[in-house]
């Protein structure tokens, strides 16, 4: 996706294709889909793990450390390339736990979390989506305070590896205000309840909370100081999420391009009738602006930038238009063969429909946009009453 990486960045993408394309081509995805209850083997995830897929955004006080020093523009680079294979596992949800714990975690949860997450042995997941609750709205659930500490009742869902998950980082209200808790999944009043996933190697859960007991350590920052963080790591899941998904309609699009060339129609290669031809340029304009947006978004995030909110949401509602379209217009260009099982394109279209309504849809992020812009430009209008005044 970026388009100068460093000669680290470029052997790390490299060992990252190649690991993958040898560990799990599509057809090892179509296996484990039936037979891996997590969609995937762990001794699989410990693996990527060795290969730095848990660590980029840890520093190595805490057993991690970055390729190039943007560690979340390589960890970008893992998600494009997971994205092209349509690969399992759950690369956004443990590195948002390990990301959040290790910047607002006390010394005793890094300990207890991450030398596990940098291993691999662990599996973390965050969970702030709830059923029925608008994305924007944020956090309903409620962790009622007690003698002891807190009490935690309500449910969240979908949480992508919610029923895999050995650790949660559960977003609840406490007296109005969103606090983030780190909970060990085994907790008596903690319950998964898997979900059909329109994608065959997601999983996803709902998870009920009933009465969980949490002590003062197991918050996360501060009680009711977790606005910003939530902010923050909304931002890098969308990246990576717009990289994985422009890498899927990257991949699929060439594919298709070259199975245009090989397939002869009256004597003609399908790709040389001047009709499709438009309808490739057209293609591979949207392909490059998906990767060009997603890429704009993820430096945002990665250097703090006061406009990384309203990149994340333009890459969002860009790519989340313009994906599933694009993928759609691959299989009817492949004609009859594209929408038959045995075809890949589909395992291409669950995963970008899927990540589509994941952490806000398109219609979602744009508003988020409006209401942005609503804001700024209110206040410049104040700005210059008040310069007209004075």
């Amino acid at each position: 996706m970026e388009l100068q990486l460093t000669d680290d960045q470029v052997l790390f993408d490299e060992t990252t294709a190649r690991f993958l394309d040898t560990s799990c081509p599509v057809a090892t995805v179509r296996e484990w889909a039936e037979k891996e209850a997590a969609g995937f083997p762990l001794e699989w995830w410990r693996r990527g793990a060795e290969l730095g897929w848990t660590s980029l955004l840890l520093t190595d006080e805490d057993g991690g450390g970055s390729i190039s020093g943007h560690g979340l523009l390589d960890l970008v680079l893992v998600a494009e390339e997971m994205g092209r294979r349509v690969s399992p596992g759950p690369l956004a949800p443990t590195n948002l736990v390990a990301s959040a714990v290790a910047q607002s975690g006390s010394r005793a949860q890094r300990d207890s979390l991450l030398p596990g997450i940098v291993s691999g042995e662990s599996i973390a997941s965050w969970c702030l989506a709830e059923p029925g609750v608008p994305w924007a709205e944020g956090a309903t659930l409620v962790a009622t305070p007690t003698t002891d500490g807190f009490s935690l009742d309500g449910t969240k869902g979908p949480v992508e590896a919610g029923a895999e998950a050995d650790w949660l980082l559960v977003a609840a209200s406490v007296d109005g205000a969103p606090t983030h808790f780190l909970v060990r999944s085994n907790l008596p009043g903690v319950t998964a309840s898997p979900l059909e996933s329109l994608d065959l190697v997601r999983r996803y859960a709902t998870v009920s909370f009933s009465g969980v007991e949490l002590s003062p350590t197991d918050v996360v920052g501060e009680v009711g100081g977790a606005a910003d963080e939530i902010e923050r790591l909304t931002g890098v899941a969308v990246v990576l999420q717009c990289a994985e998904m422009a890498g899927a309609v990257d991949r699929m699009f060439g594919l298709t391009l070259e199975y245009a060339f090989d397939r002869y129609s009256f004597g003609r290669p399908l790709a040389s009738y001047q009709a499709l031809k438009h309808r490739f340029a057209d293609l591979k304009l949207w392909v490059e602006a998906c990767l060009a947006t997603a890429q704009a978004a993820a430096g945002a995030v990665d250097g703090r930038s006061t406009r990384a909110a309203e990149l994340v949401s333009v890459a969002k509602s860009y790519i989340g238009d313009h994906a599933p379209a694009i993928l759609q217009d691959c299989v009817q260009l492949h004609g009859g063969i594209g929408v038959t099982w045995d075809h890949d394109l589909h395992l291409y279209l669950r995963r970008v429909v899927q990540d589509t309504v994941l952490h806000g849809t398109p219609t979602d992020h744009r508003e988020r946009i409006a209401r942005r812009l609503g804001l700024e430009s209110e206040q410049s209008e104040q700005s210059e009453q008040e310069g007209d005044g004075g």
